[in-house]
């Protein structure tokens, strides 16, 4: 009979490097550099640990038509009218990330 190790055989190929779920994506130069500032960009958002004042509804609203109006300038004017609008909806809506913050934040400044 052969005997047994007590010992696992060695895994081949490199450590693994972290916990993370791999996405992989070919990008030209221009967009990874667009990519990587949109990161940074997010991560200096989110990195803020002041509270978030609330804001009046009127500043809502005009920073929502400011968006919007921006949203219709970036949006393909070759794709059909009801795709620009789920676009243009989606963008303004927001991540479901950030929009559970936002729901956050609102319900605190309420109590």
């Amino acid at each position: 009979m052969k005997r047994q190790s007590a010992t696992a055989p060695k895994k081949r190929g490199p450590p693994a490097t972290g916990k993370g779920e791999p996405i992989l994506v070919r990008l030209q130069p221009a967009q990874l550099a667009d990519l990587d500032a949109w990161i940074a960009l997010l991560e200096q958002a989110l990195a803020v640990s002041q509270p978030v004042k609330s804001r009046t509804q009127k500043a809502r609203s005009t920073a929502l038509d400011l968006a919007s109006t921006q949203v219709d300038r970036l949006l393909d004017p070759s794709a059909p009218d009801e795709e620009r609008q789920r676009r243009k909806r989606r963008l303004l809506k927001g991540p479901k990330e950030f929009r559970d913050m936002r729901d956050a934040v609102r319900s605190r400044s309420k109590s």
